[in-house]
């Protein structure tokens, strides 16, 4: 089947990520974001996606994770893709900033009341002594909000990055895949196709 064009990478993400939701079987808003840190030295982690449209890809996170002080000390990061059973990759560059504090609080509130409640306890990545000391922090914030709203985290929050590049990457027979890139120029977007 040929697909239609597409002159926006919005739009075509949009295409893709549809079809990811029908037929990708776990987690098809899952993806992979990369950051730096002082030295230049990459990591990589598995995040959800939360939202998307012009304005960038959303996720959430503890500012205080390595990931949080990597993208807030470095804002640009990468984002990729990976749908196996579709074949098909899509990588994201553009810089990161944080979302607003109202974004930031209907995502949290939306949550589950026990993710709310882990966004407490947990100082996520870095050394925990033992999971006894994680439940005992769980515990300890269950019954500080044992009912009512559980007000948001000061260092939870999440980053928006904006796209200034779009790679999409689908498998074709003999390896010669077919790669189309969509750059930022100025208010347009700029496409090429590249060599496998």
């Amino acid at each position: 089947m040929t697909e239609a064009p597409f002159s926006d990478p919005f739009e075509r993400f949009q295409s893709w990520f549809e079809e990811a939701k029908q037929k990708e079987i776990n987690d098809p808003n899952a993806m992979t974001v990369a950051s730096v840190d002082a030295s230049g030295r990459p990591s990589l982690r598995m995040v959800l996606l939360k939202g998307h449209d012009e304005r960038g890809f959303v996720f959430f996170t503890n500012f205080e994770s390595r990931k949080g002080r990597e993208l807030l000390a470095n804002p640009q990061a990468a984002l990729l893709f990976h749908w196996k059973s579709l074949r098909r990759q899509v990588r994201i560059e553009g810089p990161a900033s944080p979302v607003s504090e109202a974004e930031a609080d209907e995502y949290y509130h939306s949550r589950p009341r026990q993710s709310q409640i882990g966004a407490w306890a947990s100082q996520q990545s870095r050394p925990l002594e033992s999971r006894f000391a994680l439940e005992k922090a769980v515990a300890k914030y269950a019954a500080k909000h044992p009912v009512g709203e559980i007000p948001r985290p000061p260092y939870w929050s999440g980053f928006r990055i904006v796209p200034d590049y779009f790679e999409f990457w689908e498998d074709k027979p003999f390896r010669l895949h077919d790669r189309l890139v969509f750059q930022r120029a100025g208010g347009n977007w700029r496409t090429e196709k590249l060599f496998p």
